[in-house]
């Protein structure tokens, strides 16, 4: 009999098996209820709990007006705070009626309408004059209480300055919001919470994924088939790769949908981002599952190498900016730092791909060298 010739197109041995690795995880997907959890409740959980726990939004907060004489265009600024959604204003006649409620916390800042106020409006060389007394014991309300009471007083005397013979520009620069008009933290919290959800799912399910084969002793078995550790992890990580994808979709159409969060860029680029963010999440919780070989383990090591960096370092909460030179450069090394900025910007402003493209390019090169490691590891230790 002549031998049988495959045909050109035909599945190659090599595919074959990482085909009948993906079928196995995806049976094991199904069997197991922790990893339909992990990838769908857990992201629910903590989508809802960003986007209606955390604001940082100075809302309704309490402050104390002092109007040192009642004239009418004190009045006039009086009802301009009043009139403002940030602020549950606390009047008084003199700041010292407000300054043991400072002390005490029951209001966050004294505004101060001096005597000379009305004297001042019809100065032109001169811009009224408003004391902002904040407490900085909490120095980011103090920061967002400031800012906004400066924000009334500029819009008040911007409104008001036609009034007094001078012109809009006058009363200060004028200021537009692109992208955020509202000003709202949900706009770019939500957004920074699917990637802490990406980051957990992708590195604290796959860092359960070897570990697991490990501890029931069938690592050792399929190492004695034709399989390579190369195809091993390969039909490990797709079926994870999948499931991830689709608790982003699900995390991007809450927001949208139900957190009214803009969405200004393309689908594409969104899944590109998401993409190239999974391979060093992946490869992360492969290399830790390859070398603890236990699932208790890996999980927590997952959950400390993942969320903490993400939460803190990643410019999520707090601004890269504005941190110690030496953080700053240690932020280049998490994933996540190159993740948000594109996040957000595909949500927020639109499609912008010299940051998505110089973003996708760091996270891939991470990924590489992630996944290598995990294969490197993975065979020192079968030998």
């Amino acid at each position: 009999m002549t031998p049988s010739i495959d045909h050109p197109y035909s599945v190659g041995p090599r595919a074959r098996r990482v085909l009948a690795l993906v079928r196995k995880e995806v049976r094991q997907i199904q069997r197991d209820p922790s990893s339909i959890l992990i990838a769908f409740v857990l992201p629910l959980i903590l989508l809802f709990l960003f986007g209606y726990g955390v604001s940082l939004d100075a809302t309704r907060t309490r402050i104390g007006v002092v109007i040192e004489r009642p004239t009418p265009s004190a009045r006039s600024l009086l009802a301009a705070f009043q009139a403002s959604p940030s602020f549950d204003v606390h009047v008084a006649t003199d700041r010292r009626e407000l300054e043991g409620e400072l002390a005490l916390g029951t209001v966050r800042g004294i505004v101060v309408i001096p005597a000379t106020f009305d004297a001042d409006l019809w100065k032109r060389s001169a811009a009224p004059e408003v004391l902002v007394i904040v407490d900085g014991a909490e120095p980011n309300t103090a920061a967002l209480v400031q800012g906004y009471a400066q924000g009334v007083v500029a819009t008040w005397a911007g409104a008001r300055a036609a009034d007094y013979g001078r012109s809009g520009t006058d009363s200060g620069p004028e200021a537009r919001v692109w992208f955020n008009p509202e000003l709202s933290s949900r706009f770019f919290l939500v957004p920074g919470c699917i990637a802490i959800v990406m980051a957990l799912v992708g590195t604290l399910l796959t860092s359960l994924v070897v570990a697991r084969e490990w501890e029931r002793g069938t690592m050792e078995a399929m190492m004695a088939t034709p399989v390579t550790a190369f195809e091993l992890l390969l039909g490990k990580v797709i079926p994870y790769f999948i499931l991830a994808l689709a608790s982003m979709t699900l995390c991007a159409l809450v927001a949208v949908f139900v957190f009214g969060i803009p969405f200004r860029g393309s689908v594409p680029a969104l899944y590109a981002i998401s993409a190239a963010f999974l391979l060093p999440s992946l490869g992360q919780g492969l290399l830790i599952s390859s070398a603890t070989k236990n699932q208790f383990l890996a999980s927590q090591l997952a959950l400390l190498s993942a969320f903490l960096p993400t939460f803190l370092l990643s410019g999520f909460i707090f601004e890269i900016a504005s941190m110690p030179k030496v953080i700053q450069w240690l932020t280049n090394i998490v994933a996540a730092r190159w993740l948000i900025p594109s996040l957000q910007t595909v949500f927020l402003a639109g499609d912008v791909w010299p940051l998505f493209v110089l973003d996708i390019s760091v996270l891939t090169l991470f990924g590489a060298v992630l996944l290598v490691l995990a294969m490197r590891t993975t065979r020192k230790r079968v030998a």
